[in-house]
């Protein structure tokens, strides 16, 4: 196609001119077309970055514009509501119509094929119960004995997504649903930021390996900045990130398009820069120490609730940490569990597609850990990986959660989209963004009510769920209440894929569960 493109450059323009000089003058306004595209088919077969461009000039763009509009034409054109990823239109649809609090119901039965491998449910009961009896606003006490301001959470809040990832607009959306919702809003590890405050609504404020927030001029923790940052009134709870389940075991990432000077100022980092947090805590190297700082943060902050959250990798490693706790008899008020399906802004594919436990197996294993060594009464386990309905969250729930998050939802109720440009700094619904431009669409006082709505309907439809199946509380969730079709001919209960451990089972070596013993063995309450 070179030598096409060369005998089409010199014809176009050798013709032009001829046709100009010759016969209409006006033909010389064509320069205003031909022009720009030899131009464009030159500067293809010379530059050297590309070699369909190099050896199909003007014609090899197209692959890329194709490429950059195939995730837009498949989203609209070509998945069905089933199928799509990483969240398909179903749930999508769902979230859409709670937060306009327009009709969430469906016509003409499921679009779930009920006989395939994985297809879930829980059964109802011939003795349902009514719905508006039971609790419109179910909570969970988060607080261990030793926390002098415990914190009564909902059973669904808003996970993780710090200023930076998203926009001012969109964390003030957030905020304020919160606020109208009585429900958590996860600061994410960005830190505090104004926007966090608009609406005084309650908070989780997160801490990352970057400290940001309470951060010393070396990148340490900081206890002086903590203990005055923790003391702001709508911070309730305090979070601190081990690691995460879209990027497991390597830090945060914020793109220097999206670090601008106040970012930058609220992280006390250098504005313009990508900013990588490390994928260890240098405030401490042992379970020993974890809990350490545990306490230290409980202290400081006045007897707030401290917990951390994990994507569950090496199993020893959690038990190590469970062996500490034992050992020191101190305890963390709350552990998140988030799934190694998790979203986030920025990450690896390798770390998203295949690095961390997915979120059932996680949830489920922190559960019966914490029950094996008789600690589950001191602890509230969070759980999130795409929880999106009322069922996700009886699901989570029957694996041993006490309350969920979600990320990706709230976003949806913001108005996203699932364009996939959240590293990109071009979200064209202003959620994802800091482009002025883009951030100016997303109107707060509209979206704050979305996020609102949405809430409100998800717990309406989690309460009519139990009532459906003879439950008057969500603590009477139980495995055995969770069906999944194994293969055509056979479904198992979650009570048999995911069987209990007995309560205290792994305080003592002798009565270690076979399949745990090589774990138990290896975890160590002085290492990681």
């Amino acid at each position: 196609m070179r030598n096409e493109f060369i005998v089409f450059a010199i014809v176009s323009v050798v013709g032009t001119a001829l046709l100009g000089y010759y016969i209409n003058p006006l033909w010389f306004w064509a320069f205003l077309i031909i022009g720009p595209i030899v131009i464009m088919g030159l500067y293809d077969m010379v530059q050297d970055k590309h070699a369909i461009m190099r050896n199909f000039p003007i014609l090899g763009r197209g692959r890329y514009v194709m490429e950059e509009l195939r995730p837009k034409l498949y989203q609209y054109f070509i998945e069905s509501d089933t199928n799509g990823r990483p969240i398909n239109r179903v749930h999508r649809s769902v979230v859409y119509q709670r937060a306009k609090d327009t009709r969430d119901t469906t016509p003409f039965g499921t679009q779930l094929e009920v006989y395939d491998e994985g297809y879930e449910w829980m059964n109802h009961s011939i003795a349902a119960l009514d719905a508006h009896e039971l609790s419109e606003h179910p909570r969970t006490r988060v607080g261990a004995p030793a926390c002098k301001h415990p914190y009564d959470a909902s059973l669904f809040n808003v996970s993780a997504m710090s200023f930076g990832s998203l926009s001012s607009a969109a964390i003030e959306a957030l905020n304020g649903g919160a606020k109208l919702g009585d429900f958590a809003h996860n600061t994410g590890e960005g830190g505090v930021s104004p926007y966090h405050e608009s609406f005084q609504g309650d908070l989780i404020w997160q801490i990352g390996t970057g400290y940001f927030g309470c951060r010393a001029a070396d990148g340490n923790f900081d206890p002086d900045k903590f203990a005055e940052r923790s003391q702001t009134p709508n911070i309730k709870m305090i979070e601190l990130k081990l690691s995460q389940g879209a990027k497991p075991g390597h830090g945060g990432i914020l793109p220097a398009k999206k670090n601008t000077a106040e970012i930058a100022k609220i992280r006390g980092v250098q504005q313009g820069t990508a900013v990588l947090s490390p994928p260890f805590h240098k405030a401490f190297n042992t379970p020993l120490g974890l809990l350490e700082l545990i306490q230290q943060m409980r202290e400081l902050s006045g007897g707030k609730p401290i917990g951390f959250k994990l994507c569950i990798g090496q199993p020893s490693e959690f038990i190590g940490i469970c062996k500490a706790m034992v050992q020191t008899g101190i305890y963390p008020d709350f552990i998140s569990v988030d799934g190694g399906e998790g979203g986030t802004g920025a990450a690896p594919p390798e770390f998203s597609d295949s690095v961390g436990m997915p979120f059932k197996e996680g949830l489920a294993f922190a559960y019966d850990t914490l029950v094996g060594f008789d600690l589950k009464q001191h602890i509230k386990l969070f759980a999130s990986g795409k929880v999106f309905t009322g069922f996700h969250i009886v699901r989570a729930l029957a694996l041993g959660a006490d309350a969920t998050y979600s990320a990706r939802a709230m976003m949806l109720a913001l108005g996203c989209i699932q364009a996939l440009e959240c590293n990109k700094n071009s979200c064209p619904t202003g959620v994802a963004t800091q482009d002025p431009e883009l951030v100016a669409g997303l109107v707060v006082s509209d979206k704050k009510q979305r996020v609102f709505n949405y809430h409100r309907k998800t717990i309406e439809s989690l309460m009519e769920l139990l009532a459906a199946a003879g439950l008057h509380t969500p603590e009477e969730v139980k495995r055995h209440h969770i069906f999944r079709r194994t293969s055509l001919n056979e479904v198992r209960r979650y009570s048999e894929i995911f069987p209990y451990l007995p309560k205290g089972c792994l305080l003592q070596a002798d009565t270690v569960p076979e399949n745990w013993k090589m774990e138990w063995d290896l975890a160590n309450a002085e290492r990681f």
